[in-house]
């Protein structure tokens, strides 16, 4: 079936043609995020297939139900960036990636955190200077301090794991509680306890409107003052002015981030030679405490490839009309 594949970067061309060996889709790879200003680039395109930051709301679902398409499938296993009440009225399926490597993301939280506790990459600029010193580069113990998840699902679960194995005492907040969280030695908190008592929060839940800025002004004010930060999840669980206020006064003692608000016009590409006009992403850059990756998480041989595979199996079992047993529902 003939695929629209928007964003794309070499490792997605190489890995989805891997994946599609067998299958004989045709695939049409797009460089251009998906808007509406790109949405013509998949004329006569049963499929589209699309990434995080990629716009796909009424206004380019109904450019492209009118030209044919009939299945979205993001490349994700958040969706948030699919209006999927406008994608059920045009008629038009959209499907994801419910599981992969959950442990790429999880694994890539803890560096976030061990990089922003001692200061790795602020030492390593340093050395490569010629500078050994060690002033301003003392971190913490993670061995007995209290690390909150929000969010305690498959990636959420192992990241609570791994912390467990540092000798962290580990509490957690979700409206759907694991078993598994709380076998391992996890305890379930209000939010309001979770941020009050933890040296560490680490975010690992989707985003709804009721997670939207769940880190926000008041909430960073009931945290427990010094405690770090970390987001891997979704940008906009986190009001960005708000952390940065609570940098300024020292109420979050560190900031590490692979997501962010407004990320789409900025991820994914390189930017090095032109001036960011993002005013808020360059204050954050300039704290010593904070790091910012750009949304790399994911990014390993084991997800990526379990990510295509699933993408190309979707669009399979669509064509082919079988089940869609990736299909999100209608909101």
């Amino acid at each position: 079936m003939k695929t629209a594949v928007f964003s794309t970067r070499r490792y997605d061309q190489s890995l989805l043609r891997a994946a599609n060996a067998d299958a004989g889709h045709e695939l049409l790879f797009l460089q251009d995020r998906l808007t509406a200003a790109s949405a013509p680039l998949a004329a006569g395109c049963p499929a589209v297939c699309v990434f995080v930051n990629d716009e796909v709301d009424a206004e380019v679902l109904a450019i492209l139900a009118a030209q044919g398409t009939r299945l979205v499938a993001t490349r994700s296993t958040g969706y948030n960036h699919v209006d999927t009440a406008a994608a059920a009225r045009l008629g038009i399926e959209v499907v994801r990636v419910t599981d992969y490597s959950p442990h790429s993301v999880a694994e890539f939280a803890v560096g976030l955190l061990l990089a922003v506790n001692r200061k790795i990459a602020r030492a390593s600029v340093r050395t490569r200077d010629g500078n050994f010193e060690l002033d301003g580069l003392m971190g913490f113990d993670l061995h007995g301090k209290t690390v909150g998840v929000i969010g305690t699902g498959k990636i959420g679960a192992i990241f609570a794991r791994i912390m467990l194995g540092f000798g962290c005492r580990v509490v957690g907040h979700d409206v759907h509680p694991n078993p598994a969280f709380e076998a391992m030695g996890g305890r379930y908190l209000a939010v309001d306890e979770l941020l009050a008592c933890s040296d560490v929060v680490s975010l690992h839940c989707p985003l709804f409107e009721a997670t939207r800025h769940i880190v926000n002004a008041a909430s960073l004010a009931r945290a427990k003052r010094g405690c770090i930060l970390v987001n891997t999840s979704r940008g906009a669980l986190v009001d960005t002015e708000a952390a940065i206020g609570a940098l300024k006064s020292g109420q979050l003692g560190g900031l590490a981030i692979d997501v962010y608000e407004q990320e789409s016009s900025l991820f994914f590409q390189d930017l090095s030679s032109t001036v960011i006009a993002d005013d808020v992403i360059q204050r954050l850059v300039s704290f010593p405490n904070v790091i910012v990756t750009g949304h790399q998480a994911f990014f390993t041989e084991e997800a990526i490839g379990q990510i295509m595979r699933t993408t190309i199996d979707s669009i399979g079992a669509f064509e082919a009309g079988r089940e869609l047993v990736n299909r999100v529902p209608a909101a």
